[in-house]
Order: structure tokens, then C-alpha cells, then sequence
């Protein structure tokens, strides 16, 4: 098994908090990029994408940060007060954005780290799966458009045409989606 490293943004100011991530959030496992700017936070995330952002509640700005970057393939922990954990998470969690009590013991913030880890596996998994998904689809529409013209301009029936583009691949050895595609370039 090889070990992957994993891009981290930490958007904390809390001294004690900052440093118990970053005894956790070691090489070579997590790269770490810290910054106490919301600002400078958001320029990050639209020159990268994390796999995981960590942020502190911060008078609810973190809050709206979270939310605004929840668009995005990162795992999302937002740190917030034990005493407004509960309103906090529940306005948080249709965003899929993971919440975390304040203060935290390592042990927590751990467990925490190896849920967002496989949610970002899980999220991998899902969007290779939605690629392989839209390139289908977009093999069939291609397909089918050319057997719609082969239909109309040669007087193919829509089994005849079928019939002749799986054949076509066969005997060039292409994919069906090649064959598609000279057809269509050919008819218009």
C-alpha cells in the first residue's frame, strides 16, 4: 500500500489549537498551509484544491467560509464553541461540512482527521465514478447521433445502423465512439 499525501488548510488563530493540528498533521501524510486571513484563505482555495480545510469558528466568519467553500471536493472541519457546538453543526451539516468541539484533545481531533480522511476517499471514489459516467453518456449521445444520420441520409433502419457501427469498430479495430465521430464529421 502506498501512502498518499493529503494538501491540509488550516484557518486558525488559536495558539493552542494551531499547534495540537500540527503535532498531528505531520509529514509526509499532510502537507499543512496555515493562515489566520479569511481572505487569503479564499485565494488558496481557488488556486487549490485542499483535501482537507480546517477552520476555527471565529465569531461565526469561519461559519460563513465553511459554507462558501462547501462547493468544493474538500473535507471541511469547522472548529466551534462547546457552548454553540449543537446550533452550529446542525446549520452546517446540509453543507456536509464535519464540526468539531472546542477545546479538543488530540485523541478527538485525530479520530476527527481519519473521518475527514475517508470522506475524502469516498469523494475520490465518487467523482472518478461520475467522470466514467458523463464520458458514457456522452459515448451514447455521439452514437446515437450518428446512427440518427445514418438513419436519415443513407435510409438505414435504427438496427442497420447500429449494426453497422459495432461492425465498423470491429473491422478498424476502434471504438465505437470513433467510428461516431467520423460519422458524424463526415455527415455535417
Amino acid at each position: 500500500m502506498t501512502w498518499e499525501t493529503y494538501s491540509v488548510l488550516v484557518v486558525a488563530k488559536d495558539i493552542k489549537n494551531s499547534t495540537l493540528m500540527h503535532s498531528i498533521l505531520v509529514q509526509p501524510t499532510f502537507e499543512v498551509i496555515q493562515t489566520t486571513d479569511f481572505n487569503e484563505a479564499r485565494r488558496l482555495c481557488s488556486e487549490k484544491v485542499f483535501n482537507i480545510v480546517i477552520v476555527e469558528f471565529l465569531d461565526g466568519s469561519g461559519t460563513e467560509f465553511a459554507i462558501d467553500i462547501s462547493s468544493h471536493t474538500s473535507s471541511i472541519l469547522l472548529i466551534a464553541p462547546v457552548q454553540i457546538f449543537d446550533q452550529i453543526s446542525y446549520s452546517v451539516e446540509p453543507y456536509g461540512i464535519l464540526t468539531i468541539k472546542s477545546p479538543f484533545d488530540s485523541f478527538y481531533f485525530y479520530n476527527m482527521i481519519k473521518i475527514a480522511v475517508a470522506v475524502q476517499y469516498k469523494v475520490k471514489l465518487l467523482s472518478s465514478q461520475t467522470v466514467k459516467l458523463k464520458e458514457k453518456m456522452e459515448e451514447i449521445r455521439l452514437v446515437n447521433r450518428a446512427k440518427m444520420l445514418l438513419m436519415q441520409k443513407d435510409g438505414f433502419t435504427e438496427q442497420q445502423a447500429h449494426r453497422y457501427i459495432e461492425k465498423q469498430a470491429m473491422d478498424k479495430s476502434q471504438k465505437r465512439l470513433q467510428i461516431a465521430e467520423e460519422i458524424i464529421k463526415n455527415y455535417t
